[in-house]
């Protein structure tokens, strides 16, 4: 099978090519820095599996999972990471990856994952497996419902007479949760919440 590697740091590129440079089956056939890479390695080669790394310069992978996916649906989508945290294991899982493993995992654990996602399972590495199972608390558990509705929708690029028509509020109303919501998130404008609720995973329809 025809796998591509992503990862930010060489040394990591090198010690997976050369792993795989030991097994019949695999043979590494492109590989990239970042998730621009990522993108271009996928659109033009088309391989069976994608190895990515979740953070790089220039963008998390969980963030390119959705062009990726559009530039090679065939593609199968293994997370090798250092991130095992329940919120990122969730928000891959929910994003569609097809495996996800932990960086310290071994190299017959690598191999085996590798194989399994070409063949259309879903792997867990062993340390990812009950997170996967944990319940991820709603981001900014200091807002009310309403004011947590809002901030999504800011997040998404809205504007306050939009959000207000969708929400059937008076815009002066839509002004006012938001001027309640700056003060909870410690933020001085516009600008700063959607930083703040992007990183946190709003705004993401």
């Amino acid at each position: 099978m025809r796998v591509v590697v992503v990862d930010d740091h060489p040394i990591v590129r090198d010690g997976l090519r050369a792993l795989f440079g030991t097994v019949a089956d695999i043979d590494v056939v492109g590989e990239a820095a970042d998730a621009e890479g990522a993108l271009r390695e996928v659109t033009l080669l088309r391989p069976d599996v994608l190895l990515l790394d979740v953070h790089m310069p220039g963008g998390t992978g969980l963030a390119a999972l959705p062009r990726l996916r559009a530039a090679g649906p065939e593609t199968r989508v293994l997370l090798l990471t250092m991130d095992d945290d329940a919120e990122t294991v969730a928000q891959a899982v929910a994003g569609g990856v097809d495996g996800y493993l932990v960086k310290g995992a071994g190299q017959d654990e690598i191999t085996r994952a590798v194989r399994s996602v070409h063949d259309g399972q879903l792997v867990l590495g062993r340390t990812v497996r009950p997170r996967a199972l944990t319940p991820v608390a709603a981001p900014f558990p200091q807002l009310a419902a309403r004011e947590r509705e809002i901030l999504d929708l800011v997040a998404a690029g809205l504007g306050n007479p939009v959000i207000a028509e969708r929400l059937h509020l008076s815009p002066k109303t839509v002004a006012n949760y938001l001027t309640s919501v700056f003060a909870k998130l410690g933020v001085t404008d516009r600008g700063q919440a959607i930083v703040t609720a992007r990183d946190a995973g709003l705004g993401r329809g």
